[in-house]
């Protein structure tokens, strides 16, 4: 870019290592490049999981490959009972024993803390979590979003250092290249802060991956070069990651690019508050009225042990199987503690079934419906608690045939379903769910004569992430295949129409592309076009557009007006560009999309060397 010095980049690392910050559970994936290679041959290397220590209870450290994603703001009295065996983790205990804590003490747990970074409506670096309506709670026990997640980064580079860097200080985690992933739906102010909370957390080398891009990876990584043989030139491959709190699809195509096969993303869909968070509240309401018809009434705090018990069957019951060739069984246990005089005076037992999960969950958040079926529309109510943005309609299977309705008009073909299925998150662990996916999209494709659908058979969904992150370090390498994606949306700046002002009515505003869909990270172009008045010297609003509809528009395109649909509005940003002097002065413009994902925007004097930068969605002064 005009004006930047070229800087050469790092040498790279011994590590290359990929973190799944999930909105439930974390996990590490890593290759050591000084190992030897799988079998002996070159460019092969083995691909393994860190196990995590953590506490389970006071005093109690175990170690384990998943990390669950809950941060436990102890008081004052309790902290010396907490430690880790690398000393204390700045901003709570996070794991499986704040996990625990959660259904005893909610009000000093965090959880959810990735799905507030995508929460435009709050301020994410505030202590608001954990989140109250009224903003009641335990007046120590208040943390920021942005906060919490470089908690659980820290805990996670604890546990690397302490088991890897013990008598090398180059293998500090600080020092490698890390790849840690986020929703493919993510906009570009929650990566950014996403990349705010490594950066307090000590991770010096972070890029960002789309999660569903990490679980093609995955696949990659698992299959070898067998993958050549099960895709062909021409499958349309469709992702759906369902985790713990959100559920994500993507579409990836298969090129022919002289005589090899290469992957393309072509479309992901919104950000979805909808996953097995849901699920298990749907258990334990079920659950909790069969005891008032009892007589039996549970408080908030019971409900909230019960949610976990839910968690625990509901992956029982809806397995594939029970485990090592075991039945799955016909109901299970759930023990809920009893607490109070005219609540449940004891612990009580009562039994889940499988038919029961099986019409709560497969029939409620997976019904079978026709391909144009959208999620309900009724109107929202004109006054509702602030807090995240969850889905209204809880049926995935209507937020999938809106997000392949939309493709399908995009491509111009009503046949052009996808071909190809791959499962990922948690969620999809559960047999009986990836049974309704697939026989519904196999039903969609009979009605409109488009091709089959196969399944591929994935890795294990709860890791899956994490490996493939770790496998798209090494692909950066050229020791793997990488997969085509950039830009997830088309982005726009607003620019003020010169025009007489009119009483009542604010100056009408274009749209001016400056990231299209598709550009790949580490580009950095100039916007062609016309030169604008950039304001400098005082508070100036600047106003941010992306589009998930808007694919074939080109960088510098201004559009005059848009329907509302086809374009969201982001957070504006308010700052002070610094002048020596107040105005507007004659600017060009360049973007550039980073590395790690996020979008520079660039003004540079027309007739003069001084310049100017914006970082979308980020709520701090930015000056050149």
């Amino acid at each position: 870019m005009s004006g930047r010095k070229p800087s050469s980049p790092p040498s790279p690392s011994r590590f290359v290592v990929g973190i799944d910050l999930g909105t439930t559970n974390s996990a590490v994936a890593f290759c050591d490049t000084a190992a030897t290679p799988r079998g002996g041959t070159p460019g092969e290397m083995p691909i393994r999981l860190l196990l995590i220590p953590q506490l389970t209870a006071p005093g109690t450290v175990e170690e384990r490959t998943l990390l669950p994603s809950f941060l436990y703001l102890a008081p004052k009295d309790e902290e010396s009972a907490l430690r880790l065996p690398w000393g204390e983790t700045p901003g709570g205990v996070a794991g499986a024993y704040a996990r625990k804590r959660a259904a005893e003490v909610p009000e000093r747990v965090v959880s959810s803390a990735k799905s507030w970074l995508s929460m435009s409506e709050v301020d994410r670096t505030a202590p608001i979590l954990p989140w109250t309506p009224d903003g009641s709670g335990e007046p120590d026990a208040r943390i920021s979003p942005v906060a919490a997640t470089a908690a659980y980064l820290a805990h996670l580079r604890g546990a690397w250092d302490a088991a890897m860097a013990s008598d090398d200080p180059a293998a500090r985690l600080s020092e490698q290249e890390v790849f840690l992933t986020v929703p493919a739906s993510f906009d570009a102010a929650a990566r950014e802060l996403t990349v705010k909370a490594a950066a307090a957390a000590g991770l010096k080398r972070v890029v960002l991956l789309e999660e569903p891009q990490a679980a093609v990876y995955a696949y990659l990584e698992e299959r070898g070069d067998a993958w050549r043989r099960e895709l062909s030139v021409g499958d349309l491959l469709l992702v759906v990651d369902i985790g713990g709190g959100t559920t994500d699809f993507s579409l990836v195509t298969v090129l022919g690019e002289e005589g090899e096969l290469s992957l393309h993303r072509v479309a992901v869909g919104d950000h979805l508050l909808l996953g097995g968070d849901n699920m298990d509240l749907a258990l334990a309401l079920s659950v909790r009225e069969r005891l008032a018809r009892d007589g039996k009434r549970l408080d908030a705090w019971q409900l909230s042990g019960l949610i976990q018990a839910c968690r625990e069957a509901k992956e029982t019951l809806l397995a594939g199987d029970g485990g090592a060739g075991k039945p799955v069984p016909a109901s299970v246990p759930l023990v809920i503690l009893g607490r109070g005089r005219k609540l449940v005076g004891g612990t009580v037992t009562v039994e889940l079934t499988r038919e029961e999960a099986h019409a709560a969950l497969v029939d409620g958040f997976f019904p079978n419906v026709a391909l144009g079926d959208a999620p309900s529309s009724a109107a929202p109510p004109g006054l509702g608690e602030l807090g995240l943005a969850y889905a209204s309609d809880p049926a995935v299977t209507r937020h999938l045939s809106t997000f392949l309705g939309g493709h399908l008009a995009a491509a111009g073909d009503a046949s052009r379903l996808p071909t190809v299925l791959l499962f990922n998150g948690g969620v999809t662990k559960a047999a009986a769910m990836r049974d309704r996916v697939t026989g519904l999209l196999a039903a969609w494709a009979q009605e409109t004569g488009a091709a089959s659908i196969r399944v591929l058979q994935g890795t294990d969904p709860e890791h899956a992430v994490a490996r493939g992150a770790a496998y798209h370090g090494l692909a950066r390498r050229g020791k793997g295949v990488r997969i085509r994606g950039g830009a997830a949306r088309s982005y726009y700046v607003g620019v003020a129409s010169a025009m007489p002002s009119v009483p009542g009515r604010e100056p009408r505003v274009k749209g001016l592309c400056v990231l299209p869909f598709g550009v790949e990270e580490g580009t950095e172009s100039p916007v062609a076009g016309a030169d604008f008045g950039l304001l400098l010297g005082q508070n100036a609003s600047f106003r941010f557009y992306a589009s998930s509809t808007r694919l074939e528009d080109r960088l510098g395109l201004v559009l005059d007006e848009w329907e509302t649909e086809e374009l969201a509005e982001l957070a504006p940003l308010t700052v002070t560009l610094e002048a020596e002097a107040k105005g507007r002065v004659p600017v060009r413009l360049s973007s550039h999309f980073t590395e790690v994902g996020t979008l520079e925007l660039w003004f540079h004097e027309r007739d003069g060397e001084r310049r100017w930068k914006l970082e979308i969605g980020v709520r701090e002064r930015a000056a050149g």
